[in-house]
């Protein structure tokens, strides 16, 4: 698909400088442009390639001053960057349009329940009791086990599994392999040949406005529900235990782990690699660093990294003295051998 650079100037409300009919049909990083592209620049470093880039349009903040003439059409935005993601989302939805109708090759239980607008793809299978809400997406090969509830609207990407009687809400996207409502992890050694095992009898709720990356896994909880609340977004590779509770419109990035009966409050964001320990509660805005470990409580309103978490001031000085342990136990070891010369001496 092709646009102008007045059609999306329009789009956005951004004012024009250069060739309102110059076209474009892709996107391209600044660096990287290419002839029928649009790149955008709101990190300063990057703007000495809005000379050289070929793009064809470049998005810029109404406030960047331009140096000497720029080749490509410029389109002035209070917020570049905002704009290019309304824009990015304009492209998709006319990329990947919204299917319907129920392929001959999928199985729905003739006690579930269908809306209205939906798509099914070959090899789904809808369980027993299960509810499709309206317009959803189901694509191939993507379970939605017994009495499973969907709100309207929901995407579930290929080979999602979706345990019995786990609840969703409305706009919830699941991409592909990921698993909601598996057993959480329930053990509990017998003392004689091993564990037993503790049934895990609960269910997931995730509600309203929620994205889930692939391959990541959401347990069922042990009794009552995991519950991952409106607008939260985890990516790929992500394990969260059994009744665990995230916050509104937490964010958390690959590998995170959480294990059981941790409460995660709202607009929390945690880096790649994250490890929190069982039974504890964390604050709302509470912004944790790559590869943190956390074992006890945190209050509100803390940005920390480390194991355990720390500011980034007092963590980027303790990386630094570790740096030096290896001369600094050289000089204790001399410092040791000086000393018990002055005993011999005495």
């Amino acid at each position: 698909m092709e646009f102008t650079a007045k059609q999306i100037a329009q789009f956005i409300q951004g004012s024009i400088e250069g060739d309102e009919n110059v076209t474009i049909n892709t996107f391209a990083k600044i660096e990287e442009g290419v002839p029928g592209a649009i790149s955008f620049l709101s990190n300063p470093k990057y703007t000495h390639y809005i000379y050289e880039t070929k793009s064809s349009v470049v998005l810029v903040d109404e406030t960047l001053i331009l140096d000497k003439p720029v080749e490509a059409t410029i389109i002035r935005v209070a917020n570049a960057r905002d704009c290019v993601a309304k824009l990015l989302q304009m492209y998709d939805a006319a990329m990947r349009p919204k299917k319907n109708g129920i392929d001959s090759l999928a199985f729905i239980s003739s006690k579930a329940q269908i809306g209205k607008d939906v798509y099914i793809g070959a090899f789904a299978c809808i369980g027993d009791g299960a509810v499709i809400g309206d317009g959803c997406q189901i694509y191939p090969n993507t379970v939605i086990g017994d009495n499973v509830k969907l709100g309207n609207d929901c995407i579930m990407y290929p080979n999602v599994t979706v345990y019995m009687g786990c609840k969703l809400g409305n706009r919830v996207t699941i991409h592909s392999g990921s698993v909601i409502g598996a057993d959480g992890f329930g053990f509990a050694p017998n003392g004689k040949d091993g564990y037993d095992k503790i049934p895990q009898i609960g269910i997931v709720t995730i509600e309203d406005d929620v994205e889930i990356g692939a391959n990541t896994c959401v347990d069922r909880s042990t009794m009552g529900s995991t519950v991952i609340r409106r607008g939260v977004k985890l990516d790929n590779l992500i394990q969260i235990g059994h009744n665990v509770e995230v916050g509104e419109n937490t964010v958390m990035s690959a590998q995170v782990g959480i294990a059981g009966s941790t409460k995660v409050g709202q607009w929390c964001m945690f880096g790649g690699q994250v490890g929190i320990t069982g039974h504890i509660e964390i604050g709302d805005k509470v912004f944790l660093g790559a590869k943190s470990g956390v074992i006890g409580n945190l209050k509100s309103n803390q940005a920390l990294i480390g194991t355990p978490p720390m500011s980034k001031l007092s963590y980027f000085k303790s990386q630094a003295l570790i740096q030096k342990l290896p001369e600094i136990y050289k000089e204790l070891a001399d410092l040791k051998k000086e000393v018990a010369e002055l005993k011999k001496q005495k």
